[in-house]
């Protein structure tokens, strides 16, 4: 039993699978469509709303230390993703890397996690999107019925039609093909990120040095609480983070975390990259490093601008700027949070498809989805399929609470990708790597217990939500995915590696050969 749940596919069957005709797909990507990719889904709201709720509750001025923090934690998981990413550039991210070092079971399990979080966080942030759509529309005198508002909206019937209507459209974009969505993305990020300079140079004439004083106010003791909104380590052992003060920078970049979150996105785009060896480190790291840099300098300026104590928590950057005398800035920051979160939204769209395109190619989910259009070479079945279930979710359902399950998500990739990087490179050491992390095994397992630690910082029933879909998950494993599985048909051995494949990468073309 437990020899059959931790079979793993070795790298050369992951590779030779993705070179069968009707389950491949376009390679078309460059190194600076990933970097794009990435910036696109990692600024969101996060860097317009986050700054605030993080300087004004936890950190002060001290805030831009904070996101320092949480980049160096993704940066840790982005070092191991970059190796992995380079070393299998098969679509699936996490999913595949797990299969390969963890086995089955395990693979499973983040595959289903993943599913979740990135077909969760496109339901999340299509609401975000439609509530400053709202906003623009209302400040234009146009009004949309309250039944077409959304739940919060809504007395009896409700259903946001804007964020239905956005997921649906980006779908279609997607299975026009990667080439036709790096295009709308490169566009939409141009824009975001004009507007996250504008805001940075222009918000630079109004700091105030008082405004800094203190960098770091002096510590303030939280009262542990004993509910299930309580962070779970205050549960576990009675400890509760303070605020303020150094370790209230460590609390804060738990909060800003989400702001960073997507950049795992990037790698599951591995298969589609015409040089996934080169460009996917490229794509991963350059793409973090940058939103890194604006994310300290967006907060470095909110908060010279505004006293901390006095940040909004729901605008910061527009109401930074309403208190020097320069409200017309508020629309320009609503128009850039809109436009931010469209590209978010199709990349997580992306990267969700792309998983349960990679599962069902493994047979672990129905191999009905594994399937490439003709024409377009894009996993369009599972990617209409999740488009509409999510457009439905995201116009019956207020998603407000559930959005920590993203993070929990995402940290939990953290650990198994770090994980896998240790157990493969004493499995398979003969593996070429394009790209290798540094200092490993210290490396990924300083990034384990860093995303462990933010992970203890979430809410304790936010752990509880995640049992129940993990739970879901081992049902749905154990009744179809364990006996369904290509390699529970193959026996768990694999099918048998054509003579000259024995070094994985070696034996494809750099650009990727025909496979389009």
């Amino acid at each position: 039993m437990s020899s059959t749940l931790l079979r793993t596919k070795n790298v050369e069957q992951s590779i030779q699978d993705t070179e069968e005709p009707e389950h491949a797909l376009r390679k078309s990507l460059s190194a600076l469509d990933l970097t794009v990719f990435g910036i696109g889904v990692i600024i969101g709201t996060g860097i317009f709303v986050l700054t605030g709720t993080a300087a004004k509750d936890h950190a002060g001025p001290a805030v831009s230390l904070s996101f320092v923090v949480a980049g160096v934690v993704c940066a840790l998981a982005a070092l191991c993703y970059a190796e992995f990413a380079s070393t299998v550039p098969v679509a699936g991210s996490a999913y595949t890397f797990s299969y390969a070092s963890l086995g089955e079971l395990p693979a499973w399990i983040i595959g289903w996690d993943l599913v979740l979080e990135l077909a969760l966080g496109t339901a999340v942030v299509s609401v975000g999107w439609s509530g400053y759509i709202h906003s623009l529309l209302d400040n234009a005198g146009w009004h949309l019925p309250a039944y077409l508002g959304g739940r919060d909206n809504a007395t009896g019937f409700g259903f946001d039609i804007l964020a239905a209507l956005l997921v649906l459209v980006l779908t279609a974009v997607l299975v026009l093909g990667m080439k036709l969505s790096a295009r709308v993305t490169s566009v939409v990020v141009a824009i975001k990120v004009a507007v996250v300079l504008v805001v940075i140079v222009a918000g630079a004439f109004f700091i105030k040095g008082a405004n800094y004083q203190p960098f770091i106010p002096p510590a303030q003791p939280v009262t542990a609480g004993g509910t299930l909104r309580a962070p779970l380590i205050e549960l576990m052992i009675g400890w509760a983070p303070s605020n303020f003060g150094v370790m209230g920078i460590f609390t804060a970049a738990s909060v800003v975390f989400f702001a960073f979150i997507g950049f795992d996105v990037v790698a599951t785009a591995a298969e589609e990259t015409r040089n996934p060896q080169r460009d996917v480190p490229r794509g991963i790291l350059g793409s973090l490093i940058i939103c890194t840099a604006l994310y300290v300098g967006v907060s470095i300026v909110v908060t010279g601008m505004q006293k901390y104590s006095a940040l909004s928590v729901d605008a910061p950057l527009a109401d930074a700027f309403k208190s020097t005398g320069h409200p017309w800035f508020a629309g320009l920051i609503s128009f850039g949070a809109a436009i931010g979160l469209t590209t978010v939204c199709m990349i997580l769209l992306l990267g969700q498809a792309r998983v349960f395109f990679a599962m069902s190619r493994d047979g672990l989910l129905p191999r009905f989805f594994s399937h490439t259009h003709p024409r377009f070479r894009t996993p369009y079945r599972p990617t209409i399929l999740l488009g509409v279930i999510i457009a439905v979710v995201a116009g019956f359902t207020s998603l407000s609470v559930l959005a920590e399950l993203v993070n929990i998500g995402t940290l939990f990739a953290f650990v198994v990708v770090a994980l896998s990087v240790i157990i493969l490179r004493r499995t398979r050491p003969d593996l070429p790597r394009a790209f290798r992390t540094p200092l490993v095994p210290y490396l990924p397992v300083l990034s384990v217990l860093a995303s462990l630690w933010l992970m203890l910082n979430l809410p304790a029933e936010t752990w509880v939500r995640f049992g129940i879909w993990m739970v879901i998950g081992f049902v749905v494993y154990f009744l179809y995915g364990r006996t369904h599985s290509r390699l529970a048909r193959d026996g768990g051995r694999g099918r048998p590696q054509p003579q000259g494949q024995g070094q994985g990468r070696g034996s494809r073309p750099a650009d990727g050969g025909s496979t389009s």
